[in-house]
């Protein structure tokens, strides 16, 4: 498993742009977003298949984000996550 590329990054561009329209998230460098002051979701890459690490407990989670779908379940989850109760 290896940090995500430019060029993986640049397959992940929509869900980048997804992802910077999200309040309470801050993209620190391209690919790196963070909540607050603390780390909270960056990419990997293994072979052709590209991974989100996000942090939606103390730890960070592995979510695969390949395909369309895997990234509507992450979006799905940071949503979530960042939610205010009601």
């Amino acid at each position: 498993m290896r940090h995500a590329t430019e060029a993986d990054l640049d397959r992940l561009e929509p869900l980048l742009v997804r992802l910077r329209t999200i309040e309470g998230l801050t993209e620190r460098k391209r690919g790196l977003f963070q909540r607050r002051s603390k780390a909270f979701l960056h990419f990997h890459g293994d072979g052709d298949d590209l991974y989100a690490d996000v942090r939606l407990s103390e730890d960070f989670v592995r979510q695969p984000v390949t395909t369309p779908a895997d990234q509507e379940a992450l979006v799905a989850a940071v949503e979530a996550h960042l939610s205010p109760p009601r």
